[in-house]
């Protein structure tokens, strides 16, 4: 078994002096996990390959093993627990995860790594649906795809073209600093979300989607994977934009209250039973409802502002303590 922190990502370089990994993560894939070894260690004959095998019931882990890869095997079920056990494990400069599904293109895989090399930025993502790709989606993916990036861009003003695509290239820094929970299918949509708001910079390039060779089949359950993206998507908004989100709820409450209190006063003033003193009340409550959710929402902003000025301090030490080391002379002391 391959120590994954200590030898693999810290043995070649790539001719620039970047140790790139190849992060595959699959489950049941032999009918594809050999060829996507072989065409990304053509396209990248410096980095190192692994093959991240979620507890497959055939022969994916022997297959990978054979063609040369590290193998490495996570036995929580979900791709989630994988993208966490691989960004946990691995050391490198540069990162690129794609699925094992052989329909991401392995010759295109520089111009998802050069960004990341020039600093150009700390995601690169394979759109599929950019304008310059040439992908063959189903419908119904197709159309998720859309209605989850649309929502995207509505919730967070972020104009992505593939909120999903599992071809894309990290930096060391984002890998160390971007925490994951989610456990399943939902872990781009989690990455790409918390990314954004660190402030790391995100960049898509084309690639085309080729599809899969007959006889392989795709792990996603539409509907259920479907819902859990989207409860991903509302929870990351309710967490980095409080305000927006209680404050939302708690405007639509009040109003929600305005119309029954208005209507049951102006029914009681003009003599009616007391029959709409419910209604009255509801209106009471609703109102209150609606402003304790919005003050709810102003504390919520406050701390998450704080927590966001703390995380931005901790990532800067690293930084600052480099800077400080380069100033001190070859015996360890500031030069005069």
């Amino acid at each position: 078994m391959p120590a994954v922190k200590d030898g693999p990502g810290s043995r070649d370089t790539d001719g620039e002096g970047s140790r790139v990994a190849v992060l595959i993560p699959c489950y049941n894939e032999e009918l594809t996990i050999v060829s996507v070894v072989e065409r990304f260690r053509r396209a990248l004959p410096a980095a190192d390959i692994f093959v991240f095998d979620n507890a497959s019931t055939d022969r994916t882990a022997a297959l990978a093993r054979g063609a040369g890869a590290r193998v490495v095997v996570e036995h929580r079920r979900g791709k989630g627990h994988v993208v966490q056990s691989m960004f946990r494990q691995v050391e490198a400069d540069v990162y690129v995860m794609v699925d094992g599904d052989d329909t991401y293109p392995a010759e295109l895989v520089q111009t998802l790594v050069d960004p990341i090399r020039r600093n150009e930025a700390d995601m690169v993502i394979g759109s599929r649906l950019h304008d310059g790709s040439r992908s063959e989606f189903r419908p119904l993916n197709r159309f998720g795809n859309w209605l989850f990036r649309s929502l995207l861009g509505a919730l967070f003003d972020v104009p992505l073209t593939d909120l999903l695509s599992g071809y894309r290239a990290f930096s060391r820094r984002l890998v160390r600093t971007v925490p994951l929970f989610g456990g399943g299918f939902e872990t781009e949509t989690e990455m790409t979300i918390k990314a954004l708001n660190r402030g790391f910079r995100l960049l898509e390039v084309p690639i085309s989607l080729a599809p899969r060779p007959p006889g392989s089949h795709s792990k996603i359950r539409v509907v259920r994977d479907g819902f859990v993206i989207l409860h991903t998507m509302l929870a990351l908004f309710r967490d980095y934009k409080p305000l927006t989100f209680f404050g939302a709820l708690g405007l639509a409450t009040i109003a929600a209250g305005l119309v029954p209190g208005i209507w049951a006063t102006v029914e009681l003033m003009r003599g009616a039973s007391v029959a709409r003193l419910p209604w009255a009340l509801l209106g009471v409550v609703l109102v209150l409802a609606g402003a304790l959710s919005v003050a709810v929402g102003l504390v919520l902003h406050t701390v998450a502002r704080h927590f966001q000025e703390l995380e931005l301090h901790l990532q800067a030490l690293p930084e600052q303590s480099r800077g400080a080391d380069a100033r001190r002379g070859p015996d360890g002391e500031r030069p005069r």
